[in-house]
């Protein structure tokens, strides 16, 4: 064991609690000093597993040898764990949502910034392949001028029955999905600010929150980008597609690569007719390899524990933290404006500001 290794204790021990005890087991700059949890059940569990159990939350905190905590706890519990923690010393990271408004988010960030504490949110699908490949599309400007971007997430077994259900622990899909979709979104267009988002809601199999939504992001510069998440879809459609002057780009699910297609010529003399019902066009016919070229963006190697690794750096000092204060308010200043334009039906304006 290095002597380097930070000791990070995670709070709660459900899932995604669970998913990082798995990954601190097995890290290369943190060691797991712990769980914790108001289960008597996971903190039994925990114990089989050999793992170390703290009794109560305070225990955590007086224990001067832990270094960092991981919230996985309900995300009502969020704001007043992490200003506890961050006011008895310990550095934090706390689950998505990071917390469910604006305000409670700024009183984390002031204690942050107070307290000199380190305070992040886990972000951790800024690794998933299919958005770093659509980054990598928009960025490389071979699609020419970008107009239109679709981020989608598709299926049909509704919402869980756990708190994505209940609208006190913050469940619906804006707060469960849209959080990491709108963030996705804002690292693809990163140099384009949001003028407002149009927002509407699915509540098909529940009431309380949302169980879908469709939500425009209107760009500076005529981009409209569409971020979609349902949960009654038994077809889905592509995870991701992205269209410009010159070109669009393609990923049809999580397991594939890229598609890119691009114009080479635009002065197509000879087009040949579609047949359809109602007669021919030539308006949708579609183009061939004489005027156009298609290449695929493979999957990049991609290692989520990175996220962990800037923390620890971060921490020494040696780099700034990936996923800021800044970027956190940005996303929940657009979850905002998205509810609040479901509610009064129409777009709403949005006092964005690029991070």
């Amino acid at each position: 064991m290095s002597m380097n290794k930070k000791r990070v204790a995670v709070i709660g021990y459900g899932g995604m609690g669970g998913w990082h005890v798995k990954h601190l087991l097995a890290s290369d700059v943190c060691e797991l000093a712990g769980i914790c949890d108001s289960k008597e059940e996971r903190r039994a569990l925990a114990r089989e597993r050999g793992l170390h159990v703290y009794e109560s939350f305070e225990a955590v905190l007086a224990d001067p040898t832990v270094d960092l905590l991981t919230l996985a706890v309900p995300n009502e519990l969020h704001m007043p764990m992490a200003v506890q923690a961050m006011e008895a010393g310990k550095n934090v990271i706390s689950e998505k949502p990071v917390t469910m408004s604006s305000e409670d988010l700024q009183r984390m960030i002031d204690t942050s910034d107070r307290t000199g504490k380190l305070f992040t949110v886990h972000q951790n699908r800024r690794w998933d392949c299919d958005y770093l490949m659509m980054k990598q599309a928009y960025a490389s400007g071979e699609l020419g001028e970008v107009f239109g971007v679709e981020s989608r997430i598709q299926g049909s077994r509704g919402i869980p029955g756990d708190w994505r259900g209940k609208k006190e622990h913050g469940g619906g899909m804006i707060l469960d999905w849209g959080v990491h979709l709108i963030d996705q979104m804002l690292g693809i267009v990163y140099d384009r600010k949001i003028e407002k988002v149009y927002c509407r809601c699915d509540h098909i199999t529940n009431y309380e929150v949302d169980d879908g939504f469709k939500l425009d992001l209107y760009f500076e510069g005529d981009l409209t980008a569409r971020i979609e998440v349902g949960t009654s879809h038994f077809v889905s459609m592509p995870r991701f597609y992205m269209t410009g002057t010159n070109g669009s780009a393609i990923i049809q699910n999580w397991q594939e690569n890229c598609r890119v297609v691009c114009c080479k010529n635009w002065e197509e003399k000879d087009v040949i007719p579609v047949v359809t019902a109602a007669g021919l066009t030539k308006t949708m016919a579609p183009r061939d390899e004489k005027t156009i070229s298609e290449h695929e963006i493979v999957r990049p190697e991609s290692d989520v524990h990175n996220f962990y690794r800037n923390v620890c750096r971060a921490l020494d000092g040696k780099e700034e933290q990936i996923v800021t204060h800044a970027q956190v308010m940005r996303v929940m200043k657009i979850m905002e404006a998205a509810f609040r334009s479901d509610e009064l039906g129409t777009p709403v304006a949005i006092d964005d500001k690029i991070c």
